[in-house]
């Protein structure tokens, strides 16, 4: 493997902003709150601020950028990663995009919250672009201020990488930095503003283009643009489909929906729920992106939401994910239309996403039961039974993983109750007749492992392998919270250790594989949150 020197100074990264040079800027200077036409995106520098601390840094993602640990632990990190300056190559900018919000047209959005800093090419040719989250008010602002606080800060860097050592698409994050200020936000807008600390977070991604880029220059009629940017991306993102032409669009937007359903599989695989799939929060590479009001599935509901803005319709519950990202979809392909002036290819493309995710998800269902091919009735019988009782999802794979299919039925059935009793929630609610539909699915269920005659030992490798036993659980992620909000930032740190290790066992780790407290059931941050940050 060949070995590259790390980079000591950040004026030595390499950058190529080729969205800035290839793409049309906004004219106008100045950094005010304005519909922007005729452009990509706006000149902006992040907002200076008073005292940038950095809490902590990914170094697998600073190795991503080439960047030595001294680096990473420098002054100089902190000042540019918090907004206060700019290393040799970079240039700030803001993107315009619009998109759909809860199924309706929001006009115009944008980078409201996020100030780009260029694109840096490492030591293996890969490009990584750079962009600053919380770091100052952007034309695109609307009427907020740009700025982060701490909390959401914490749930974005944390997540961020929880999600790519689980294996799931996403952009990483490579700090998490205080700006030394504080934020007034309405944490649950019921008009009791509070002071909070704000915080800058870096995101990392290949790039942070979105449904909504497309969409915007599409709902102003603007297809000479539409073309121009739809040619860059294609360039840029996806050579290996050769030079855009008509052809070329519809193979792209065929590689978004293969790419989008591959993301959504690993959602429903792990438990995650984005809480806010609007098309602006949708990437055209297929990644997670924007961790607002997300959350994890604690006990296994497919109605669930984090997001206290959709509590009542419950658009982007878990169950409704795979259905929301083909909707999404089904608006881009309304916005690249003009491109290709044919229906046929965009539904040939979106017929792909179905069957992407079809065949993924009776993939994963398989090996997250341990079964070489997919049981349909199986399947289906499970999912009925577990929202029927509170049950904790990631613990109940994770414990189904010590079934004993070597011992008698009856006893092996027993025994696999037995395991599975940490999973659940409420005891009481194991009633005789859930026990029963229980035992008649745990019969199957032994009948079929032992139909197809793998050693368990070998079925617990390969089911360890998908099931984790480590996730960013909603109360751990806000425990971590509350003792930075008091300057002890020692959880944050142990959390991103624990979560490199997801699916493997750790000594002395054996709390944060617990299900939730029932302190946490109701209490904000650990049950449901919105979208202020």
């Amino acid at each position: 493997m060949t070995s590259f020197a790390k980079i000591t100074q950040l004026d030595d990264l390499t950058f190529d902003n080729r969205f800035i040079r290839d793409l049309p800027a906004d004219e106008e200077p100045l950094n005010t709150r304005r519909q922007v036409f005729g452009a990509c995106y706006s000149r902006v520098l992040p907002t200076q601020v008073v005292k940038p601390h950095c809490v902590i840094y990914a170094q697998e993602v600073a190795d991503l950028l080439d960047l030595s640990p001294e680096v990473c632990v420098s002054d100089e990190f902190t000042q540019v990663f918090a907004g206060n300056r700019l290393a040799e190559g970079m240039e700030a900018y803001a993107t315009c995009y619009g998109g759909h919000q809860f199924g309706n047209w929001a006009g115009q959005l944008g980078d409201g919250r996020a100030i780009n800093l260029g694109d840096v090419i490492n030591q293996r040719g890969e490009r990584w672009a750079l962009q600053l989250k919380g770091a100052g008010a952007t034309p695109y602002s609307r009427g907020s201020d740009g700025l982060a606080v701490l909390r959401s800060s914490v749930r974005e860097f944390l997540c961020s990488e929880a999600m790519y050592h689980l294996g799931v698409p996403t952009t990483r994050a490579l700090s998490l930095s205080l700006t030394g200020e504080q934020v007034v936000r309405d944490m649950f807008y019921d008009g009791n503003p509070r002071a909070e600390l704000g915080a800058v977070v870096c995101r990392v991604a290949p790039s942070f283009t979105r449904f909504g880029h497309f969409q915007i220059l599409a709902a102003r009629s603007d297809e000479a643009l539409l073309k121009t940017l739809a040619d860059y991306t294609i360039r840029t993102d996806f050579p290996e489909l050769g030079e855009p032409s008509i052809e070329v669009y519809g193979q792209w937007f065929t590689e978004i929906c293969r790419r989008t359903a591959e993301m959504v599989v690993q959602w429903q695989r792990v438990g995650f729920v984005h809480g806010v799939m609007n098309t602006d929060n949708m990437s055209i590479l297929g990644l997670t992106i924007d961790y607002g009001p997300y959350g994890w599935l604690e006990n296994y509901d497919p109605e669930w939401t984090p997001n206290t803005t959709d509590a009542e319709e419950r658009r982007y519950r878990f169950g409704n994910q795979p259905a929301i990202a083909f909707w999404n979809l089904v608006q881009l392909a309304n916005a690249l239309y003009p491109l290709i002036k044919r229906v046929e290819p965009l539904k040939t493309a979106l017929t792909v996403y179905e069957q992407t995710f079809e065949q993924g998800w009776q993939a994963m269902m398989a090996a997250k039961l341990g079964l070489s091919t997919f049981d349909e009735q199986l399947c289906g019988e499970l999912l009925a039974i577990l929202p029927l009782v509170e049950t904790d999802m990631t613990l109940f794979y994770r414990k189904l993983a010590l079934v004993n299919s070597t011992l008698p039925v009856a006893e092996s059935v027993a025994d696999a109750i037995h395991q599975l009793s940490d999973a659940y929630y409420v005891p009481e609610q194991l009633t005789a007749d859930y026990l029963a539909r229980l035992t008649q699915w745990l019969t199957h269920y032994i009948h079929r492992l032992q139909q197809e005659g793998v050693a368990d030992d070998s079925r617990r490798v390969g089911m360890n392998a998908v099931n984790p036993i480590y996730v960013l659980r909603n109360y751990l992620a806000q425990l971590a919270i509350d003792d930075a909000e008091q300057g002890d930032f020692a959880k944050i740190h142990e959390l991103l250790d624990l979560l490199r290790n997801p699916y493997n066992e750790q000594a002395d780790k054996q709390q944060f594989a617990a299900k939730r407290p029932d302190w946490a059931r109701q209490r904000a941050g650990c049950s449901m949150l919105s979208c202020s940050s």
